[in-house]
């Protein structure tokens, strides 16, 4: 028949036919020319090293620096910076007001308001017990609580309060501190305090002075402005972010 296969040979399709052995498949698109690296390009010649640029001559440091020394740290406060990164808020601004002038100046603000309160607080009654003995302690203490107490004690507060934020808000001084010539200041820019800013500042300085410590709390604040640095801040600067420059030329 025509189609029987010629003696001898056994189909194609024989399971047990011995095959050839085949060349190993090439990666799809061959070898890169010239037998370099399948891995990408070849590397530069004299030996340098795959990642860069050579080392410069001599053996030098990649760093620039002659005998393989780094350079050397960065001095963030070479030319006035702060060194926490930016710039110094108080760059160009007036010097910081001497601590002894501010307490000078917050001593002359307290007896401005303090002399017009002590004559307001005479029909409040604020000046009962101070005449009586000290057999009538216990009336004395339960007087201290009666209603004209309390409004002369919210009238003092006001006063206080708002004498500093207006004065404050207007100018950044105070009488005392007009006097002594120095101002208060936001820290960030110099600008005159606004509202908020003084009615913070003003409130952290009188308040717990005026309700709880009156010995302690002013003796906390002095303590803070001569500790802090370098901006000399009180805890109602601090609540403000304000400071106390100086005026004098």
């Amino acid at each position: 028949m025509s189609n029987d296969q010629p003696p001898g040979q056994p189909p194609e399709d024989d399971p047990f036919r011995k095959k050839e052995p085949q060349e190993p498949t090439p990666p799809p698109g061959g070898p890169p020319p010239g037998g370099g690296s399948p891995y990408g390009a070849p590397p530069p010649p004299g030996g340098g090293s795959p990642y860069g640029a050579p080392p410069p001559p001599g053996g030098g440091s990649p760093y620039g620096g002659a005998g393989g020394t780094p350079p050397p740290p960065y001095d963030s406060g070479a030319h006035g910076g702060d060194p926490y990164g930016g710039t110094d808020p108080l760059h160009g601004m007036p010097p910081l007001a001497d601590a002894p002038k501010r307490f000078l100046a917050r001593f002359i603000d307290w007896l401005i308001v303090t002399i017009p309160l002590a004559l307001i607080g005479i029909p409040f009654g604020i000046y009962e017990g101070v005449t009586r003995s000290s057999d009538d302690l216990d009336d004395f203490i339960t007087s201290t609580n009666t209603g004209g107490q309390w409004v002369f004690q919210l009238i003092t507060i006001v006063a206080f309060v708002g004498y500093d934020t207006l004065m404050v808000r207007r100018t950044g001084q105070t009488l005392g501190k007009k006097l002594l010539k120095m101002r208060v200041a936001m820290l960030n820019d110099g600008s005159t305090p606004d509202t908020s800013s003084s009615l913070m500042r003003a409130v952290v300085l009188w308040l717990p002075q005026l309700i709880c410590c009156p010995c302690i709390w002013p003796l906390i604040l002095a303590i803070m402005i001569l500790v802090d640095k370098p901006y000399k801040q009180g805890l109602h600067d601090k609540a403000a972010k304000t400071v106390v420059v100086s005026t004098a030329q």
